[in-house]
């Protein structure tokens, strides 16, 4: 990396450190700097400071503004690869792509060989040992481990009655087009008064984004014993 301006400079350089001085006062957690930290609490609150010109859409960060942007509007590619004629609105998907060609797979699994180029691959992955499926069968709530094998089996049992909207916000099909704005309503939409997560302090404007966070206190062992080192869920 290199740059004209030692400002720049300063601030990769943070990239590299795992210091994270910039504390949320809402959930607690750590950023390595003010702007992220900035971005994240915008999250709890619902600010959403950027706005698109071309339509009424907002973000809360300027790079989700620049995502959507380049998707939506400009069409614009900017980072093309070296090696072959590929080019990509996000850079996070031209270093995912480069190793194609280099045949790199940073993301290793801390249990079998598995190893991946893709973090999602390998928290996907990670699953197939926990055992969790998160995926369930909108028809018969057959639960599966990966979104594509819930797709398959929605395809090969239930035929016709597939649902046919998927919320562009997650993972769930939805048959009538009515019911799939019943359902933005209800899970997606940023409410003005935020939700407490029963389990911590966070806080959430949207009440999807607390139904995922619950998922993270699923196996938490959250009462201890003050005699002994015994803990459990309940």
């Amino acid at each position: 990396f290199t740059s004209l301006r030692l400002s720049s400079l300063n601030r990769h350089v943070k990239t590299h450190s795992d210091e994270k001085r910039h504390v949320c006062h809402l959930c607690l957690k750590a950023f390595r700097t003010a702007t992220l930290l900035h971005n994240h609490v915008n999250v709890h609150t619902g600010t959403r400071p950027y706005k698109c010109s071309d339509c009424d859409m907002a973000f809360v960060t300027s790079g989700e503004l620049s995502r959507h942007r380049r998707y939506k509007h400009t069409l614009e590619k900017p980072f093309k690869c070296s090696v072959c004629k590929y080019s990509s609105v996000e850079a996070s998907k031209m270093k995912r792509h480069i190793r194609s060609h280099t045949g790199e797979r940073p993301y290793a699994c801390d249990l079998c060989s598995y190893a991946s180029k893709d973090a999602y691959k390998l928290k996907r992955h990670m699953i197939t040992h926990s055992g969790e499926k998160p995926f369930e069968c909108y028809v018969c709530q057959a639960k599966f481990t990966q979104s594509g094998t819930m797709k398959i089996h929605m395809l090969q049992k239930h035929g016709e009655s597939v649902p046919k909207y998927q919320c562009p916000h997650c993972s769930t099909f939805i048959a009538r087009r009515s019911d799939l704005g019943v359902h933005l309503r209800n899970l997606h939409s940023c409410m003005a008064v935020a939700i407490k997560c029963s389990y911590c302090e966070a806080v959430f404007h949207e009440r999807y984004a607390l139904i995922q966070h619950k998922k993270t206190h699923r196996n938490e062992k959250r009462f201890k014993c003050d005699q002994c080192s015994y803990t459990c869920k309940q």
